[in-house]
């Protein structure tokens, strides 16, 4: 196809509107669409196997129109092995899309002469020292996220297993399978203190032309975390890894072996926001601060309680005045000890109870006060935050309305989903968990938005005596009007936000079919139409610099062709959802979860809003 057919057939591309009216048809359209197997013709499978990296940088061809202003390296993270041959001559395969060996790729934006844009591609495989021991054993040595477990392993091998999982080395800390999220000089690594001696390597400092080829300009660490303490560092220009660290090295009493994956950051100073959880007979939460200006890390408040359950807890909130520790009822079972039992995460999970709640804690992040409040509402499992925001009570009172949007779920169940059985339907395992309704509809996200009114002078810190979850809930928007994997436009973090971007889920695929816009005010929603096998990955958005609406810019997302077993980045105009240019590779890139953009050469306002 030539470049004016490829502009001609972006030009034609439409978007479908709907809105508040149609949530109701269009969520149960979803449902049927699962009952009746409309997945069945929706090809995924190139992103899942035969996948290769490319060290690069190579070019690749751009149609349509990237704009300049969006130049700059997209850092995309996510598995990308899911089989391996091993030396006994048989072919060890992953479970779970979520334990996919680590593969990192970059696109890299650079404006030509011409006014245009050039894009380079390079990716590289993040654990190849676990590919060679799992090729050498046969076996997944170490803990992962859903891994089913060999089942000749006997009670014994168990035990001993679950043994020698609490005292992992540090060799075997460099072998983890680090793949969920791109942070972009995060404070208090600059000395990566915690890498294996002699094993790290400095990262490449100049813009050599023999080794890019091009000259982008990256920043100057990129680290990769994910649901647990250890963080792997990657070279910004090769990709190559060249380090590890534990929390421990912010802090001595962060010496749990949990964490989310989504730190957050503060959008002005940079400082970072996590929690640390350490498991046992008395769990324990602290959340802390890593100041971005001395790389201090504070501990912002250590909570141990009976009442409050470790948790399997992906992201957290960040708003001007608080961090929010909100706890799903994805809680662990045996106070955590149960993980180096079962050797992963969601086996570990205990049950889903109705009557358990959703717990939500409050923290002053300024002040030094701790927990300053706490809540309850239904109980439900999420993996993303979106956003979270202040407004002040009134004009004569101190009280704050804190609004915390998020992603979430009737229950955990939908982690089971994303089971490679389920996600390719082998042996009619996507009709098999489908066809029970109760688990289908719990599988289907809603955008909520929830109010905690918080008296900041209040020396109370405890659960109200007679909660009420409902009162705490301003709206929620069912799928497919919202989806997994959302994004806003980086400028409103901790401000009000109107425009939410996702990934829905409407039946036609087993894993995310379209990107929406979801319109928070009007509850209007534009979708992208995406060709039919075309299964986008995040859409990460780039505000235009000067633009003075919220969603002045372009969304960027890596696009599967799985009728082609090709990708492509997509560029979007993120305020009439319509295809603007795409720049192709001719292979598959393996579905992923997360990037970041790091824009080149220019700087963005942040709006001015409500602290």
């Amino acid at each position: 196809m030539s470049p004016q057919e490829v502009n001609d057939t972006v030009s034609e591309r439409s978007t479908t509107f709907r809105t508040q009216a149609d949530e109701q048809a269009d969520h149960e359209e979803t449902l049927q669409n699962l009952r009746t197997g409309k997945y069945d013709d929706w090809p995924n499978e190139a992103a899942f196997d035969g996948l290769t990296e490319e060290r690069g940088p190579i070019k690749i061809a751009v149609t349509g129109n990237i704009p300049t202003w969006g130049a700059g390296s997209l850092f995309r993270t996510g598995p990308g092995v899911y089989k391996i041959d091993t030396d006994a001559g048989t072919t060890f395969e992953m479970s779970h899309w979520f334990d996919g060996l680590a593969h990192t790729h970059r696109f890299d934006i650079i404006p030509n002469e011409e006014g245009s844009v050039e894009v380079f591609y390079s990716s590289r495989r993040q654990a190849e020292e676990m590919m060679e021991v799992i090729k050498k054993q046969g076996t997944w040595p170490y803990y992962s996220f859903g891994q089913k477990a060999d089942p000749c392993l006997g009670l014994l091998s168990k035990a001993m297993a679950a043994f020698k999982g609490l005292r992992e080395s540090p060799e075997e800390k460099w072998h983890n399978n680090i793949n969920v999220v791109v942070h972009v000089n995060p404070p208090g690594l600059d000395g990566a203190a915690g890498n294996i001696a002699g094993k790290r390597k400095p990262a490449v400092t100049e813009n050599d032309p023999k080794v890019l080829g091009h000259k982008p300009e990256l920043p100057k660490s990129i680290w990769i975390s994910t649901d647990n303490c250890t963080m792997k560092q990657i070279d910004p220009k090769t990709l190559e890894p060249i380090g590890w660290a534990t929390q421990d090295v912010l802090h001595p009493e962060l010496k749990g072996p949990m964490s989310c994956a989504h730190a957050q950051r503060d959008p002005e100073t940079g400082d970072l926001f996590n929690y640390n959880l350490e498991l046992g007979p008395k769990p324990t939460y602290r959340v802390f601060r890593v100041d971005a200006s001395t790389g201090k890390t504070d501990i912002l408040a250590t909570i141990r309680e009976p009442i409050v359950s470790p948790a399997y807890i992906h992201s957290l909130f960040l708003s001007p005045s608080f961090v929010v520790l909100c706890i799903p009822t994805s809680h662990f079972g045996l106070n955590g000890t149960q993980i180096p039992w079962e050797r992963n995460l969601l086996d570990a999970l205990r049950p889903y109870d109705p009557s358990r709640k959703t717990q939500w804690i409050v923290i002053d992040r300024k002040h030094g006060k701790g927990v300053v409040a706490r809540f309850e509402t239904d109980g439900r499992f999420f993996f993303h935050t979106v956003n979270s925001f202040e407004e002040k009570a009134g004009s004569e009172s101190s009280d704050i309305n804190l609004f915390c949007d998020v992603i979430d779920f009737g229950s955990h169940q939908f982690i089971h989903s994303l089971y490679l059985d389920v996600i390719l339907d082998r042996d009619s395992a996507a009709k098999k968990f489908y066809e029970d309704e109760n688990r289908a509809r719990n599988s289907l996200a809603h955008l909520t938005r929830y109010q905690f009114t918080i008296n900041p002078d209040s020396p109370s810190n405890k659960l109200p005596t007679t909660p009420d979850p409902k009162n705490h809930e301003v709206f929620r928007i069912p799928a497919p009007h919202a989806g997994e994997l959302p994004t806003i436009n980086p400028l409103y973090t901790t401000k009000k936000h109107r425009y939410v971007y996702s990934l829905p889920f409407r039946g036609r695929s087993t894993v995310t079919d379209a990107i929406v816009k979801t319109d928070t005010e009007t509850r209007e929603v534009l979708f992208w139409d995406n060709p039919k096998g075309h299964t986008p990955g995040e859409a990460i958005f780039i505000p235009r610099p000067g633009g003075e609406e919220e969603d002045d810019g372009v969304l960027l997302s890596v696009v599967l062709d799985g009728e082609k077993g090709k990708s492509y980045l997509l560029c979007l105009n993120a305020k009439t959802m319509t295809e603007m240019g795409r720049a192709g590779v001719d292979f598959a890139i393996a579905l992923g979860f997360h990037g970041a953009h790091v824009p080149s050469g220019r700087t963005v306002t942040r709006v001015e809003g409500q602290e």
